[in-house]
This record gives structure tokens, sequence and C-alpha cells, in this order.
């Protein structure tokens, strides 16, 4: 077990019925756990759902970390600290990354696994270092202005001006040193070469007009990983659990209710 103190653990959420299985939902950069609020209300009729903020979002305190390792570490600790021994999980974007993360250092907890708007490796070392020193320089407004663009189809962006607003807002208050910390995470994370080693049944989630992580990357991750599958969801850009909710739930039912070892 690892060391559960509040200094190594995450703040979280937990939904569902106590004696079901545990089901983790990992959030994207920039992100709070709301962003799988509308997942919730399937999901918890079969799992218990657990779900996380990343260090300075949401509710978590602002102890930066700036690998995917330590990000792991500390959900580790955070299920240690909860009796947790074994649990699903699917994440998106960062929280993907942490996913696979899981899988291979910790492969006798983690049963089943999704991987959404996820890659082997996130772009390059200096886009994210570059995006770092835009934060250091300019704070979070700049990036939380150009969030709607990453995240969500121009459709959607146009048809959902609330969710277009929470979106922004949700970015605009995290933690700045938190915010730098997480891109150099994404910065030093490659998973390319380890992805054999990830021994769980693996879905793959991607929107089909995801220009961050788009569909190629997700072909990767499902070439690399010896038992995953690909699901394009048609509609969506990034944040696909936010844009194309209904499709993001029914695949996550089927592959874990199918999958669970």
């Amino acid at each position: 077990m690892t060391d559960a103190t509040p200094a190594t653990t995450l703040h979280h959420r937990i939904d569902g019925p106590d004696e079901a299985p545990v089901l983790v939902l990992g959030p994207a950069l920039g992100a709070t756990w709301h962003m799988w609020d509308r997942q919730i209300p399937e999901l918890t009729r079969h799992w218990r759902v657990l779900r996380y903020d990343l260090p300075g979002h949401g509710g978590s305190p602002a102890r930066s970390s700036d690998s995917v390792v330590d990000l792991a570490q500390r959900l580790l600790a955070t299920l240690d600290g909860l009796g947790v021994e074994r649990f699903g999980y699917a994440g998106c974007s960062l929280g993907g990354a942490v996913g696979v993360q899981l899988a291979l250092a910790a492969p006798q907890r983690v049963t089943s696994l999704a991987l959404v708007s996820s890659s082997p490796r996130y772009g390059t070392p200096d886009s994210w270092r570059q995006r770092g020193v835009v934060v250091r320089t300019n704070g979070l407004d700049p990036i939380a202005r150009s969030t709607p663009e990453r995240w969500f189809t121009p459709g959607f962006a146009t048809a959902q001006p609330a969710i277009v607003e929470w979106a922004v807002q949700m970015v605009r208050t995290t933690d700045p040193g938190c915010y730098i910390a997480a891109c150099e995470a994404f910065a030093a994370f490659d998973a390319a070469d380890a992805l054999g080693g990830i021994g769980v049944p693996t879905l793959v989630v991607v929107g089909a007009e995801d220009d961050t992580t788009p569909p190629a990357e997700a072909r990767a991750l499902v070439a690399g990983v010896p038992d995953a599958r690909l699901a394009l969801v048609p509609g969506a850009a990034h944040l696909t659990p936010v844009e194309q909710p209904g499709a993001v739930t029914d695949l996550l039912i089927r592959h874990f209710t199918t999958s669970w070892q």
C-alpha cells in the first residue's frame, strides 16, 4: 500500500451502491470530475463510481505534480485510503495517461481499462513546455479562451453556449502552477514502447473530429495494447464524454460489463 496522507491523495467523490465493484473515472487537464456528470446516472446502476480532481483542479489542493507516475501514485494512495484494492478505470486525455500508467505499474489492481481521447504520447515535449510558458507569462485566461475550439466541435460550441462557458470557467479557475506542472507531465509522458505490457481488456474511445488526440493516435494505442479495440464517436472532438455523453456512456457500460476480470 502507498502512503495515504492528505498530501498524497486527491479530492474525490463516490456515487453508487456500496457493495458494487468500483469504477474510477479520470479527468482531462483543465477539467474537474464534473466532466463525467452525464455518465453518472447510468454508470451507478452497475458500479460504485469514484471520480477525482487533478491537483489544483476543482477541490484538489494545489500540490502540483509534474509526472504521470506521481499522479497515478496519488490516485492509488487515495484508493488505499478508501480500502479499494481492485477497480476498473476510464480516463480522458491526461486521465487516460494515468490509466496507462496504472495498468503498467499496478496490473494486479486494474480489472479493465478505457482510454478516452488518449494517446501513447501527447504532442511534442516542446509544445507542452511552450504552453507552460504561456501560462507562466499570461496566466490561464488565454488557454481558457481557446479551450472550446480544442474540446468541442464548432456546431456543439454554437449550440451549447452554457456548456462552453462552463468549460472556459473551469479552466480559468484551475491553479496555474498545477496546470504548468501537468504540462510537464504531458511533456515527459511517452508510453509507446510500453503498451505491450498492458494486460487487461482495453477500450480506446476517440471523437471523430478530435484534432488534439486524433483518431490516428487512438489507432496507435489499439495497435500497441494486446487486447484493445477502437470505438470512433461521430460528432465529437476532444472532450467526448461531454459532447456525446450518451454514446460514451453506452460504450463504457458495454465494455466494463463484458470485460471485467
